[in-house]
């Protein structure tokens, strides 16, 4: 199986110099490479400029400039041009497909923070040191960096890339052929709702409280962005205390998205150690949190009707503050590492149904949820939690799948 490894880099105060060099001359190329898109398309003849086009004028470019361009890896900028078609052959496609375009846009420096090698020993080398206790990568036009390896490396690396992240580096490393690392079974077959008022609902009752880690620091963040919109927002040239501001927003925002990715991986890694089977909803977060159509008013031109939208705002803040959609993504490649099962299920109906499993007659009507919390059916009277009820009903659905399987 492929597995990725993200290690903190540890560079002298030279070698972060190069690193962020590095990551300006690739961003150049990016910017530049678009901008030849752009030209020739706008040209009369309509020329269509392809990968393999940019990617053959890459010899010429580093003789031209060999005190930039010239000084890191070939194979580095030409993955940096495979990243700039790629974006392209996803604008065509969402163009095909109806959807919104989102034309490539240029990339600042501060938003262009990865560097591919696509190799492990083409311009990169992976413990370079071997024989040194210290662990270290060798880029090239940087030299050999420290490697906080704070966990083996397993199977084949095939792919490096370098990442900054605030003022932190780390190097990430593409491995395949990782022996899977099964857990010995338990016999546990669960089934887990999730929602806001609790990060998620167990079938056997248990709730797994929500942190709400942006509501902890919302007041400090609001203030730091308060600050920071004191500043102009487009100028060539940031003050020394525009930066500082830019750097504290950015700071929560980093510490935030931290904490979260924490507390997902520890719940997935528990779930997964205690159960051979997990059911979970079928969630799309991107459709959940699309914000509600506008209600013109049929009775005054320019004016609209109230549709929820500042209600809705609230629920899709805790939606992403919960951040389902990472949460199952890592639950989902734990369970295949751990040997595990994994089923998703149709989520519709699933909080309104009166749980069979729990004693319930199975019926189904919007009425049964009387709160948030509160299910009681409206045909037998059966009460209890609705995310409890919720949970169950997942549970249900994924034994049906598994029946239809065998």
């Amino acid at each position: 199986m492929i597995h990725a490894y993200k290690f903190l880099l540890r560079p002298t105060a030279r070698q972060a110099v190069a690193l962020g060099e590095m990551l300006r001359d690739h961003c150049s190329l990016y910017n530049g490479a678009l901008q030849e898109r752009r030209d020739a398309y706008r040209h009369t003849s309509k020329t269509s400029v392809k990968y393999g086009d940019q990617s053959a004028q890459l010899k010429a470019i580093r003789a031209f400039d060999p005190e930039r361009q010239g000084r890191w890896s070939f194979s580095s900028q030409q993955a940096t041009l495979r990243r700039l078609d790629k974006a392209f052959a996803a604008f065509f496609r969402r163009v095909k497909a109806g959807q919104t375009p989102g034309y490539p846009r240029f990339k600042g420096i501060g938003y262009f923070d990865t560097v591919t090698f696509p190799k492990d020993g083409d311009g990169c080398r992976w413990d370079s040191t071997p024989h040194d206790p210290v662990t270290r990568v060798r880029l090239q036009g940087v030299g050999h960096v420290r490697v906080h390896q704070h966990r083996p490396v397993q199977g084949r690396v095939k792919t490096v890339s370098v990442k900054r992240e605030g003022n932190r580096w780390y190097v990430i490393l593409a491995c395949d052929n990782v022996p899977a690392e099964e857990l010995p079974p338990t016999g546990a077959i669960i089934g887990i709702d999730m929602g806001t008022v609790h990060f998620l609902t167990t079938s056997e009752g248990e709730h797994e409280p929500n942190p709400r880690f942006l509501g902890t620091v919302a007041e400090e963040l609001a203030e730091a962005q308060r600050h920071l919109a004191t500043f102009p927002k487009r100028t060539r040239r940031r003050t020394k205390k525009h930066r500082a501001a830019a750097r504290r927003v950015a700071k929560l925002y980093t510490k935030v998205r931290r904490q979260r990715l924490d507390f997902h991986h520890k719940t997935a890694r528990a779930l997964v150690a205690d159960n051979d089977v997990i059911a979970h909803e079928r969630l799309s977060t991107a459709g959940m949190t699309r914000s509600p159509a506008p209600k013109p008013d049929p009775d005054q031109d320019g004016a609209f009707l109230p549709n929820g939208a500042a209600a809705k705002a609230g629920l899709n803040k805790s939606i992403l503050d919960a951040g389902w959609g990472q949460f199952l993504a890592i639950l989902a490649n734990k369970a295949e590492s751990a040997g595990r099962l994994v089923i998703p299920v149709d989520p519709r109906n699933t909080s309104r149904t009166c749980p069979p499993s729990l004693g319930g007659c199975g019926h189904v009507a919007k009425e049964n949820r009387v709160t948030q919390a509160e299910f009681q059916c409206t045909a037998c009277g059966f009460t209890a939690n609705a995310d409890h009820v919720g949970a169950s009903n997942i549970l249900d659905r994924a034994g049906l799948v598994l029946c239809a399987a065998a």
